[in-house]
């Protein structure tokens, strides 16, 4: 693994068990591969009656996302601030993530990239079996654009 999740925590605003990405296994320019475990966690904070619904898959990305965006990022410069605007095109094959012993496997691909947003594709595999696909678009800086 490159990146443990003492590293992730640095990149991400999520403390504790929201932190839902145990590393990543590999990065460049536009992509990034997470894997995670969380998912099979009954008291995951996304958890309901024990279970993580496959839509939870959108906030497992979405922390890929950001961490991508704090390693591509300068070198010394804090990681921007996202809020997250809009998701598209997503398409749940499962309905629980919970229901998979094996490791999440989360891959985001940046689409596009402007000075104050950009946009990813996203997948969750566990193994061979796609659990979760779609787009999702960020906002940057989003605190200091509501002032």
């Amino acid at each position: 693994m490159l990146i443990g999740q003492t590293e992730i925590r640095a990149l991400i605003p999520h403390a504790g068990d929201m932190c839902l990405l145990a590393g990543v296994t590999r990065w460049d320019a536009t992509h990034i591969s997470c894997i995670a475990q969380s998912h099979r966690n009954i008291d995951n904070p996304l958890a309901r009656d024990g279970k993580v619904g496959a839509l939870c898959g959108i906030e497992f990305a979405a922390q890929a996302m950001a961490v991508h965006g704090g390693l591509t990022g300068l070198v010394g410069q804090r990681p921007r601030a996202g809020l997250l605007v809009s998701v598209r095109d997503v398409a749940a094959k499962v309905e629980y993530l919970s229901d998979y012993s094996a490791d999440l496997q989360i891959e985001a691909e940046q689409l596009m990239a402007e000075q104050s947003s950009v946009c990813y594709s996203f997948t969750l595999h566990a193994g061979e079996m796609e659990l979760l696909r779609g787009r999702a678009t960020v906002v940057l800086d989003a605190g200091r654009v509501a002032s």
